[in-house]
């Protein structure tokens, strides 16, 4: 049986267009993702070069944080940027009704990794630890709370989206705000990925 032309041509893959290839998002966003990130590097490469120096002494402190508490957290923000990507999904795909219903998802997981965090800095504190306890410790404390202001800051760009997601603010057509704060969100999702193993594990 013959095949038109224009059958054929149905077929073809689709080359990526500009369009396709761009970042999502403000490319402002993208400098400010690419800045934290540069800082975090920092706070990680002081990190492993005093831990190579102490090792004994991380590794013995070490031993007395929460991995539990830890591996919670890292299930809830992996959650978190799964639940973000399907809002992002659903606006491509026009399904509004679908986007805040995956933000509020991502919001309780933030959430909940806010409440396992205060738990460990609670045990912690009425431990009579601080940033003067070691060396460790000043790490510690200093990079997971750094990072946990990170996720505050993304708890609410999400209640933000969220809000104007309800008001039926993004789809297919408009995207941008959406993808800004969904990358942002990534981004504190990728550094707790790197920060969990390296404080928490690695020895």
């Amino acid at each position: 049986m013959a095949v038109d032309a224009a059958q054929l041509t149905s077929l073809q893959p689709v080359p990526a267009t500009a369009a396709d290839r761009r970042l999502p998002g403000d490319l402002a966003v993208w400098v400010f993702i690419l800045a934290e990130l540069l800082v975090f590097g920092v706070f990680f490469l002081s990190y492993a070069f005093t831990r190579a120096h102490h090792v004994a002494e991380f590794n013995s402190e070490q031993l007395t944080l929460n991995r539990a508490a830890g591996a919670w957290n890292t299930v809830l923000l992996l959650t978190a940027s799964y639940c973000v990507y399907r809002a992002v999904a659903a606006a491509r795909a026009g399904a509004r009704s679908r986007i805040d219903l995956w933000l509020l998802a991502a919001l309780a997981c933030g959430a909940g990794f806010v409440v396992v965090k205060l738990g460990e800095y609670a045990a912690k504190l009425a431990a009579g630890i601080s940033l003067s306890t070691s060396t460790f410790y000043m790490f510690y404390l200093s990079l997971t709370f750094f990072h946990f202001m990170h996720v505050l800051l993304g708890i609410v760009v999400l209640g933000v989206l969220w809000l104007r997601a309800r008001a039926g603010a993004y789809g297919p057509a408009n995207l941008n705000g959406l993808e800004s704060g969904a990358s942002y969100w990534h981004m504190v999702d990728l550094v707790w990925i790197v920060l969990f193993p390296l404080v928490y594990l690695l020895r």
